[in-house]
Parts: C-alpha cells; structure tokens; sequence
C-alpha cells in the first residue's frame, strides 16, 4: 500500500519503528506496505491513531487534505 510508504516516509519513520508501533516485526510490516499480507483492522486502527488520519485515507479511499482542511488539487 504506496499510502502506508508514504505516510511513514513523511514522518521520517523507518519500518522497524512503525513496526514497533504496531508490535510486530518489521519484515511483517513492509509485507502490509508492498501489499503482499493484509493488514488487520487492529493495525489499521493504530496507524490511524499515530499518524492521525482517517481509514479512509490510508484505504485509499478519502483524497489528502491540505493543513486547512481543504481537498488538494480542488
């Protein structure tokens, strides 16, 4: 999932520590990044809550929005 990349890209995070977060392995983690495992609504939640976005946007289904919560590119 190219969101997940970026939102720990834009925190300046590494995998181990976002792996951290979620308490599991950081192998396990870029598995959930590159799409090969899916990711379990526990660790949705906790991503959600640490980089305070909705599940919609990490699902890809909500576009960014800007600081002033406007739509980009609107």
């Amino acid at each position: 999932m190219q969101r997940l990349r970026n939102l720990r890209e834009d925190h300046d995070l590494t995998q181990a520590q976002v792996a951290k977060v979620l308490g599991t392995s950081q192998t396990m983690y870029a598995r959930y990044e590159r799409g090969a495992s899916e990711l379990p609504i526990r660790h949705l939640i906790a991503l959600c809550r640490h980089y305070q976005v909705s599940a919609d946007f990490v699902l890809g289904l909500k576009p960014p929005e800007n600081r002033l919560g406007q739509k980009r590119g609107g």
